[in-house]
């Protein structure tokens, strides 16, 4: 039986996460703490015996870095891994390289909520979410789900923007739920399908405690 399986991991703690920045696009590493938690998804998944045929990765460090790591746990440090622009975070425009409490005390607190957890509303020189989903659906439907409905288990390491827009084409979710998602970095979310390109199964796996 062919197993449809794709694996989303968003990546490690970064810099910019660590200083409560808007990062959006720009390029920025792990942390210490993001290498670790990109690790140990890695012996995670390893744990549950799970290998890959194809990953994917944003074009930003902290994504690639993560799956790097990932890879290295599973003993598959040379996996055939495509990079591409679709797959990176939401952009932020204007608040790129803001402290998060900078930019409430500039615009307000109800506003900076609205840009950030609003599923159409961007912020000034950014995408909402619905414009993330608008490059990341397709992008998946042409060239990653071929992959999946292959048989050839995909990893996918991006952020958390770009993964919830895909979670949602995924399962369905509604505006309202998918802004009230909430997506761990290094926190590996399995997805197993049909035959018909239906969800079968999902499974996020726990934090660390």
């Amino acid at each position: 039986m062919t197993d449809r399986l794709l694996v989303l991991v968003r990546h490690g703690q970064s810099d910019w996460n660590l200083k409560n920045l808007f990062t959006g696009w720009h390029d920025v590493g792990l942390t210490p703490l993001g290498e670790t938690e990109a690790r140990r998804a890695g012996r995670e998944l390893k744990a549950r015996g799970l290998s890959f045929g194809i990953a994917f990765t944003s074009k930003l460090v902290r994504a690639e870095r993560t799956l790097e790591l990932v890879l290295e746990e599973l003993g598959q440090p040379g996996l055939p891994t495509i990079r591409d622009a679709a797959l990176n975070e939401r952009g932020y425009g204007d608040l790129t390289g803001l402290n998060k409490d900078d930019a409430r005390a500039k615009w307000g607190e109800q506003q900076v909520h609205i840009w950030r957890r609003s599923y159409d509303i961007a912020p000034p020189g950014g995408e909402s979410l619905r414009d993330t989903g608008a490059r990341v659906w397709p992008y998946y439907i042409h060239t990653i789900q071929p992959h999946v409905m292959r048989g050839e288990r995909v990893l996918v390491a991006a952020h958390g923007n770009s993964l919830r827009a895909l979670m949602m084409a995924l399962e369905g979710m509604t505006p309202d739920e998918i802004i009230k998602l909430e997506l761990g970095t290094g926190i590996p979310v399995i997805y197993r399908f049909n035959e018909d390109t239906t969800l079968a199964e999902r499974v996020m796996l726990e934090a660390a405690a």
